[in-house]
């Protein structure tokens, strides 16, 4: 493909019902390159509510058959799905470089995302065996087999930061489960991972996956409040999963609700901070320039050790290559919208307004480019007061509070003093010791001298307390969650 047809502008589709279709009003909107705000990258199809509507019907349709295919079943499927997704190079190329045209990230964290949707397919089909299991309680006074259902439709909506990667924490387990799926991509991150998920619509029977592109004002509540939508899993801020709960309410849907969070990472005394840690503790909190839910926010480290983290998180970032992520040079691209940019800004400026030492760091190669586009140097904030925005509130971008501490106890009170509690990190070479903290941490992930997805296992579940959200992805427990629990019992002796 030459140069200029890879960067021509794409139209994608919505797809229903086995076919892919345009909105019902033929409506489409536009989407920009992040790095050069004056590039269109394509245009993707504006569903309304009679979409929506035709899409739930579509899937509810498709139900029956699929939900009567045995676990085995829909794993060799899900097995297929996995292969096709990366089995033609030239495709996966295509839509990688799609995806950070229209994204801002770096090419190699697209590739990464492609890659680990089907590694998540494979997870979730390994699950197959154990899924097909009952569970039995022999009388007296009665037998009982404890079953699981699935729910029916599920609606999947899907945020923008990691739009393929967190679609395989919830799309794989939804099939496996035995449900029918519309899945929702966000409306500033929606024609690569379109075209990805078509490939997957494609290979599974009508109506199973079915995939609706448009603004969230229009489509989101049509969705959510379907009375035929039996499950809602969502991904996104804590502000928006809180309407989606309303929304889902009104039905009694029940939803699983992964949303921000402000995660801290406690550095101890005797933590191994070399080059290789230092490099995983910059991968942690500026992967994909910070915009990752699972990504260290609050760095909270032993004053013994304070000025050596600084000194050396500080050299790292300095020497990172900031531009459009398509040139093989960058180590971070832009912010992905204009929006999430002046978050970001608007907490750096107010710590600089208050007297916080910081510093923007990194090098910029293109300086009109920089200028252009939604571009924020990795940003360190060094001791800042803890009332401020960047210390309180999820960043979601490339600005990182480091903080000192003099005892555990105090670092477990810091870390713990958040409205969230998705993630966190300890780092320390004394296992006992991690183990301890982390056990005392309110987070629903402890990553151990690592931190975010580098550091993921997928197959644990994920997800968070307080208001970083509701129920978990991944793992078995991410599968289960799309079911519902089913007893059947008899007199004793009887049954069993």
């Amino acid at each position: 493909m030459s140069a200029a047809a890879a960067h021509a502008p794409v139209t994608t589709d919505l797809f229903i019902n086995g076919e892919p279709r345009s909105a019902a009003h033929g409506r489409t909107y536009e989407i920009f390159n992040p790095a050069r705000p004056d590039e269109l990258v394509g245009h993707a199809a504006a569903a309304d509510a009679s979409d929506v509507d035709a899409a739930v019907q579509a899937a509810h349709a498709a139900f029956p058959a699929w939900s009567a295919l045995s676990y085995g079943e829909r794993a060799d499927l899900l097995l297929k799905v996995a292969d096709a997704l990366v089995s033609d190079e030239s495709d996966v190329a295509y839509r990688s470089r799609l995806f950070c045209r229209e994204h801002g990230k770096i090419i190699k964290e697209t590739m990464l995302e492609l890659s680990r949707l089907g590694d998540r397919f494979r997870q979730s089909a390994a699950y197959a065996e154990r899924l097909a299991a009952d569970e039995q309680i022999n009388g007296p006074p009665f037998d009982t087999i404890i079953t699981r259902q699935p729910r029916g439709v599920a609606a999947l909506i899907v945020p923008w930061n990691w739009p393929l990667s967190i679609l395989g924490a919830k799309l794989p387990q939804a099939l496996v489960a035995g449900n029918t799926v519309v899945v929702k991509p966000s409306h500033n991150s929606a024609l690569a991972p379109s075209l990805t998920l078509k490939k997957i619509a494609e290979m599974l029977p009508p109506g199973v996956v079915n995939i609706l592109t448009g603004g969230a004002s229009e489509i989101g509540d049509p969705l959510v409040s379907h009375p035929l939508v039996r499950f809602v899993n969502f991904t996104g801020s804590v502000d928006v999963g809180r309407h989606v709960m309303q929304v889902a309410a009104r039905n009694i849907t029940p939803v699983t609700l992964e949303l921000g969070g402000n995660d801290a990472a406690i550095v101890c005394a005797d933590a191994k901070i070399d080059d290789a840690a230092l490099m995983r503790m910059y991968m942690g909190a500026f992967m994909s320039s910070g915009q990752i839910c699972m990504a260290l926010k609050r760095l909270y480290v032993h004053r013994s050790r304070y000025d050596e983290v600084v000194d050396g998180l500080t050299a790292v970032c300095d020497r990172m290559v900031i531009g459009d992520g398509l040139l093989e040079e960058t180590n971070m691209g832009p912010v992905n919208n204009r929006k999430q940019l002046g978050v970001v800004t608007g907490m750096i400026d107010q710590a600089r307004a208050a007297g916080a030492d910081l510093k923007e760091l990194g090098q910029v190669p293109d300086e009109d480019l920089y200028a252009k586009g939604y571009f924020q140097k990795p940003t360190l904030v060094y001791d800042p007061d803890p009332s401020l925005d960047i210390v309180r509130e999820e960043q979601f971008g490339p600005a990182l509070p480091i903080m000192p501490f003099d005892t555990e106890d105090e670092a477990v009170a810091k870390a713990n003093d958040s409205e969230f509690g998705l993630c966190s990190s300890v780092w320390t070479e004394d296992r006992d010791r991690a183990v301890t903290i982390a056990r005392q941490i309110e987070a629903g992930f402890t990553y151990l001298n690592a931190h975010g997805p580098a550091a993921q296992d997928g197959r644990g579940p994920f997800g968070g307390f307080k208001k970083s959200g509701i129920g978990r992805n991944l793992g078995y427990e991410g599968i289960i969650q799309f079911q519902g629990y089913h007893s059947i019992s008899g007199p004793a002796g009887w049954l069993f």
